[in-house]
């Protein structure tokens, strides 16, 4: 476990910068980097969009509403943590719209449409 000094005193940090998945009560997921100054954070849980999440629960659900947050990969080079991090999002499909809150790498999610 890495240290860090603040104000004169010890902080333990945990990890480094880290790839992050997040599962939300769905099945859905959202992949995500922590690369912030200092190492990921424990209380950061990405910047995925609360309105599409929103928009596969009903009201009640939300009021008592339980996310899982699971470490994937960990470094101490922001560069591959955030290559690392497209790399998770493409073999998890969380760009998918079936499977995850991910909106970036583009996908092609319009359904095929067959003609007669």
């Amino acid at each position: 476990m890495k240290q860090r000094d603040i104000k004169n005193g010890i902080e333990n940090v945990p990890f480094d910068y880290v790839v992050y998945k997040v599962t939300f009560p769905n099945g859905k997921i959202y992949v995500g980097s922590d690369t912030q100054q200092g190492g990921h954070h424990l209380n950061y849980f990405g910047s995925w969009s609360s309105q599409l999440v929103e928009h596969d629960f009903a009201k009640e659900q939300l009021l008592d509403f339980t996310i899982r947050k699971e470490i994937l990969f960990e470094s101490d080079n922001q560069t591959e943590v955030r290559r690392k991090e497209g790399e998770f999002i493409r073999k998890l499909h969380s760009n998918d719209i079936a499977i995850g809150y991910n909106q970036t790498p583009k996908t092609n999610t319009k359904p095929t449409v067959s003609r007669k």
